[in-house]
């Protein structure tokens, strides 16, 4: 049996999603972050030593990371499904999408919730200003620049095919789910880039994201 550590308002959330998408049977363990430092539980670290979301488990086996995950359980259990033929242009772009989501899309974005939390408690009162001031520098200067010309450049890339692997719905397409929703929640997608958009407005209408939300619970990313 497949066991889903399933942390809230977390990457595993797209696990959950796979999962329901092969149709495939899991148990689902829930870990909820602390409200104040919004981290992973202690209890976590039982699963895997990083003590971070997602893990699962199937029999003897512990994986981590997303992409590892989803290479995983397409390869073990999709026979074929949601991965593009070995060989093809579609298999490359898969490849790419599947890395490029957590190697590229996603620092800037953990960048641009980090900073735009520095000058608030529990720092002291007397240093908020000043890391206010740097935070916004950083973002201005650096941040939101980097953000804006992946935005566009997913853009351009979902005006080539209606998925990021091609004409067919795939396991990369679940991979770029959080950093897309992410860049909703706090990077600037907004309906000014219609095809990123529309990508968002498709997929949240796929049966099985929905009854991967309605089994992982609440679902809101952190700003």
């Amino acid at each position: 049996m497949i066991i889903v550590h399933h942390l809230n308002n977390s990457r595993s959330q797209r696990v959950l999603w796979l999962l329901e998408e092969l149709g495939l049977d899991y148990e689902l363990k829930l870990y909820q972050r602390d409200p104040k430092t919004m981290l992973a539980p202690s209890s976590l670290k039982a699963v895997h030593p990083l003590g971070k979301s997602p893990v699962i488990t199937d029999g003897d086996n512990t994986i981590a990371e997303s992409g590892a995950i989803i290479e995983y359980l397409v390869q073990q259990y999709g026979n074929g499904r949601l991965i593009p033929a070995a060989g093809s242009k579609d298999r490359l772009r898969y490849t790419y999408w599947l890395h490029y989501a957590e190697g590229s899309a996603m620092p800037p974005l953990l960048m641009k919730l980090i900073f735009g939390r520095l000058g608030r408690p529990p720092m002291p009162a007397l240093l908020r200003p000043l890391a206010r001031s740097i935070a916004n520098g950083v973002q201005r200067n650096y941040i939101d620049p980097q953000l804006k010309t992946h935005l566009d450049f997913m853009e351009g890339e979902l005006g080539k095919s209606t998925w990021f692997a091609g004409e067919e719905f795939s396991a990369a397409d679940i991979q770029m789910s959080f950093p897309l929703e992410a860049s909703q929640s706090r990077g600037g997608l907004d309906a000014s880039r219609p095809n990123l958009f529309a990508f968002l407005q498709r997929i949240h209408a796929r049966p099985a994201y929905k009854r991967a939300i309605e089994k992982g619970g609440k679902y809101d990313l952190l700003k």
